[in-house]
């Protein structure tokens, strides 16, 4: 029986999307923005600091030409003969961020709009204020805007040892985001105040309540650890993972995806760094059983260079991820599917720090089979529906999508 891996590189958009107009970083649109091929210009001409991008095995799998149909850019050094499916993906949820994407590729968009909290100085109501520091078990709480995570707790988190008031702030993502010292506040004790105050911001809509434990003192400096977790609300429909599941199927994941869908569908969850969530990717490639569905996501391409506006950070990591593809394909079985893919873009050389809309890359490949294969333009549903047609699940009658395979 086939087994299936579809792994997310969070962040890795190729430009192109139609709707990018309406969305924005600070006051500039969308429009333009192209992760990959941006990254790949900067790091040709110098200003990455670097030298040329190379991603042999991805540009093996059509990425140069996946680009080209999203967006129209020409990337030389990532286009390669190709074999297997390649193309472009594009979004119809309303959101650029990881629930959206990944609920989408995934079977289910989103039905709603998203609330976003303003970027102001409160960004929080006062009934926000005081349930969470209740909750805490504090007298109050601190900092109540936008920010920056590593910035935010440079700033505060002297001031939060010395009062053990949580630090709760947001960015242009719909989150709520409660940072707190492991050792000193106590990671658990995180953990409770962000499981109660979950409820409670997913009926306004929003998308995830975040756990960010950091650790440090005043002297050393702080830095945030992989503790994070993330608390998201529920998909509006059985999912891809569902799917699988309802079908006697074992669904492992592997990074966040267990937090993104609430756990709903899942048999195991695999979490740590991208580098130990490799580890569990090519472990999982000798021991998933058959018929089985692994759903990966790696997150630090967005959350350590993309919102930083790293542009050789992101290049690095991408290249030391292309590196591992070998040794993912090395334990796979004949029949076999394995799609790459991404959720949204996050252009380090856009402005702001936000993410940015646009299409993402669809590179697969079924073990044993050759050829190559042009998808073009696809829908993200299309995605859960080529999954669906080679694992043999059967999909709702509501959900949407065509098999490209």
């Amino acid at each position: 029986m086939a087994r299936a891996f579809l792994i997310v590189m969070d962040s890795l958009g190729i430009g192109g999307a139609p709707d990018a107009e309406r969305f924005f970083n600070g006051d500039l649109p969308d429009s333009g923005a192209n992760t990959l091929a941006h990254i790949a210009q900067a790091c040709a001409d110098g200003t990455a600091g670097r030298g040329a991008l190379a991603l042999p095995s991805l540009a093996a799998m059509g990425l140069g030409q996946a680009i080209e149909a999203a967006s129209g850019a020409q990337r030389p050094e990532l286009t390669a003969a190709a074999q297997g499916y390649f193309g472009a993906a594009t979004e119809v949820s309303q959101g650029k961020d990881t629930p959206s994407g990944h609920w989408e590729l995934a079977g289910v968009p989103v039905p709603w709009e998203w609330h976003y909290f303003p970027d102001t100085d409160p960004a929080f109501s006062d009934d926000l204020m005081v349930e969470a520091a209740i909750a805490a078990g504090a007298g109050g709480t601190l900092y109540n805007r936008h920010g920056s995570g590593t910035d935010v707790i440079a700033a505060e988190g002297a001031r939060h040892m010395k009062t053990g008031w949580p630090i709760l702030y947001t960015s242009a993502d719909s989150v709520f985001q409660i940072a707190a010292h492991e050792e000193s506040f106590g990671l658990e004790r995180l953990y409770d105040l962000c499981a109660h105050m979950a409820p409670i911001l997913h009926e306004m809509r929003v998308g995830r309540v975040i756990a960010r434990p950091f650790v440090g003192s005043v002297e050393t400096g702080f830095t945030r650890t992989k503790n994070r977790h993330d608390y998201a609300i529920a998909p509006p429909a059985p999912t891809l993972c569902d799917w699988a599941h309802d079908a006697g199927r074992r669904v492992y994941a592997v990074g966040k995806i267990g937090d993104i869908f609430s756990m709903r569908g899942i048999d195991e969850n695999r979490k740590g760094s991208d580098a130990e969530l490799m580890e569990h990717l090519v472990d999982l490639t000798r021991e998933a059983e058959e018929g089985s569905l692994t759903f990966a996501n790696f997150v630090e391409f967005d959350s350590r260079f993309g919102h930083r506006r790293d542009v050789a950070g992101y290049a690095g990591a991408l290249e030391w991820f292309d590196a591992q593809i070998g040794r993912i394909f090395e334990r796979a079985r004949d029949g076999d599917l394995f799609i790459f893919t991404a959720d949204h873009g996050n252009d380090p050389t856009w402005a702001g720090t936000d993410h940015t809309r646009e299409r993402v890359p669809v590179l697969a490949r079924i073990i044993g089979q050759g050829g190559a294969h042009p998808i073009g333009n696809i829908a993200f549903q299309d995605v859960a529906a080529s999954v669906a047609a080679h694992l043999g699940l059967t999909r709702p009658d509501a959900a949407k999508g065509v098999s490209f395979l």
